[in-house]
Order: structure tokens, then sequence, then C-alpha cells
């Protein structure tokens, strides 16, 4: 008669009585959250902006050289909902995954199968997202969680093997559908995450039998299969073609911080220089300077400063798909403006002109574009 075998978790626990990996970035997680809220993010909801200045992953920075936002933007949570429903995921797959596959093994399912979300993810959102979320990782525990059900499969209980890996598919199954269903859910995140925890745990399950420590104190080692080290040679060789393979940006974030920068400037500069015109339009007014006077201060202080101003902004080099790009090409037209209408002045003063001097400052008189100053945070 052969023998009912022990449940599942009994068999971990054996194995493995702690879950250290599990508690500390269920800690950290919740950490970082804390440490949020105490500098400006909302208990519910966090904005993109506060999400970004944190480490999120967005595709314009991240391609731009700040490759570290696809590590921290696991720990990155949008509001206590979010990382309620992923910390009561972690835990309840962690706590047998991690005594599946052992601390080291298990973190390193985690963080390879959160940075396959987070690259898959930087494929798919086309620049134009801010994500961040433990999901992709998480989902990874669960693809590590049913590949080794599934290696195990004729040691443990029909009835055990059936409740924990379905349950764990249809809980996969239909949290991805709901991705493809519900705007905000970064899909790609939970769609590399769970394929990479696939393959991570196809590649570093050892037996029930075995890792675990018996009374002797000897371990009994376990040689891996061709199909485990198939498993890690695709999982390797996808995350490699991954990271050939990410488009390159639809603009670089360092330019449009930069372009952001400099729009805020021309705006202040704009209003000094501004003053600056009335204020001699009107001390000339008032001593009674004379035309070539007023106009060489005009050409000094007014027409070369907007031709300073002109240049920089030309200069500036900023795709045409980011976001500042509209507003810096409104006000190149706008500083061209001002600089034509203060040349024109100096012209018709130097000239005696009146009609010229007159149809110079109506042109000066058009009022700027309407730019709020940038955040230079993503929109």
């Amino acid at each position: 008669m052969t023998p009912t075998p022990l449940p599942l978790l009994d068999q971990l626990i054996r194995r493995r009585r702690h879950i250290p990996v599990t508690l500390t970035l269920v800690v950290l997680n919740v950490g970082v959250f804390v440490l949020m809220l105490l500098y400006g993010a909302g208990l519910w909801h966090s904005s993109s902006d506060v999400q970004f200045a944190w480490g999120a992953n967005f595709g314009p920075a991240t391609k731009d050289g700040e490759w570290w936002r696809l590590g921290s933007a696991l720990f990155l949570h949008f509001g206590l909902f979010h990382l309620g429903m992923n910390m009561l995921s972690l835990w309840d797959g962690g706590r047998l995954v991690e005594r599946m596959f052992g601390p080291a093994r298990f973190i390193t399912i985690y963080l390879a199968s959160g940075l396959a979300g987070n690259l898959l993810s930087l494929i798919s959102q086309g620049d134009r997202a801010v994500s961040g979320g433990a999901s992709g990782a998480i989902f990874g525990v669960y693809g590590a969680l049913l590949s080794f059900l599934w290696q195990q499969r004729d040691t443990l209980d029909r009835r055990e093997f059936t409740r924990l890996f379905w349950g764990a598919s249809l809980f996969a199954a239909i949290t991805i559908f709901l991705g493809f269903q519900i705007p905000g859910i970064d899909n790609g995140a939970h769609i590399g995450g769970f394929i990479a925890g696939l393959l991570a745990g196809a590649a570093l399950a050892q037996p029930l039998g075995e890792g675990a420590k018996p009374l002797l104190g000897r371990y009994r080692t376990h040689t891996a299969s061709a199909g485990q080290w198939l498993a890690g040679f695709t999982l390797v060789t996808a995350l490699v073609l991954m990271i050939i393979g990410i488009p390159s940006p639809r603009y670089r974030w360092s330019e449009e911080v930069m372009a952001r920068g400099e729009i805020r400037e021309f705006i202040g500069e704009d209003k000094r220089i501004a003053d600056r015109w009335t204020q001699l339009l009107g001390d000339a007014q008032s001593s009674g300077a004379s035309f070539d006077e007023l106009a060489g201060r005009i050409e000094s202080e007014v027409a070369d400063a907007y031709q300073q101003r002109f240049d920089e902004l030309t200069d500036l080099r900023l795709s045409p798909e980011a976001p500042s790009a509209p507003t810096l090409e409104s006000l190149r037209r706008y500083a061209e403006r001002r600089l034509d209408a203060s040349r024109a002045l100096v012209d018709g003063l130097r000239a005696h002109d009146i009609e010229r001097v007159r149809e110079a400052l109506e042109q000066a008189s058009q009022p700027p574009p309407q730019v709020a100053p940038r955040s230079g945070k993503p929109n």
C-alpha cells in the first residue's frame, strides 16, 4: 500500500521553517510606501509625478541612461489598495515558493521576473506610461510555483496538486485578462514576469526530497537535468533579446528636462526684458531723450537680449515627440516677433520715421503665448 504523501506545506516547512526573503521584501515595500507618504504621496493614489521622482519606470528616462529604474520601480506602489493587493499576493505565494527554492534561488527568481516584466513593459508601453509596483516580480513567483508543482506532480497528493496548480493558474489567467480590460494596468510587466518565473522555476527547482536537512546533517545534492539547463538558457536568451530589442525612445528625457528649464528661464527673462522696454520708453518720454539715444538703449538692452534668447531657443534640439516641443516652437516664434519688433523700433527711431515707430510698438504689444512652467516631471 502506497503511503499518503504529507501535505505540501508540511513538507516545505520541514525543508525550511523560515522565510526571511519574503518577510524582507514585504517590509521593504511597506517601508518605501510609508516614506513616500511622509514626503507627499497620496494614501489612496499617488500621481505619476511622485512615482517618477521615486524611481518609477518611464521609457524616455529609463532608456536615456536611468536604467536603475528597472529595479527601483519594483518597490513603488500607487496607493494603499495597490500595495495591499500586491503584498497579500506576495505573502501567499512567497511563503511557499521561498521554501520550495530556498532564499538565494527565491530572490533570483523574484528579481529576474521583476526585471523581465519591466523590460517587457519598457518595450510595450510606447514611452507614454509611468509604471511601478511589485506585480511583475510577484507574477514570477506564481510562475515558479506552477513550474515546481508541475515537476513534483507525481509526488504530491492529487487533490492538493489540483487545488494549488489550478488555483494559481486561474489567479494568473484572470489577473492578466483583467489587465487587458482595465486601463492603467501594466500587463506587459505581468506577462513578462510570469513567463520569466515559469522559466526560472523550471531551471532552479529541486525535488522535494532534496535540499532538506536530514538528521545526519548532510544535504542530498541535485544534478540539473537537460530540461532545467534548457529552461535557464531560454530565460537568459529572452532577457538578452529583450534588452537588445528595446526600441529607441520617442524622445530623450534629458533633452526634455533641458527644454523645460530653458522655457522657465525664457518666461522669467521675457518679463524682465518687457518691463525694461516699458521703462525705457517711459524714461525717454519724461526726460526728453533724443530718438537716437532711445534707439541705442533699446538696441543694447532689448533687441540684443531677445537676439540672445532667440538663439538659445533655436539651438535647443528637441524631438517633435517630446511634450515640450509645441511650447518650445511657440516661444521661438514669439521671441522672433519680439526681436523683429525691437529691431524695427530701433530702425524707425534712427530714421525719425514716426509711422514705423508706431507699427513697431503695435507689433510689440502682442501678448506672449500662455505657457505654464512645467515641473520637470513626465506628463
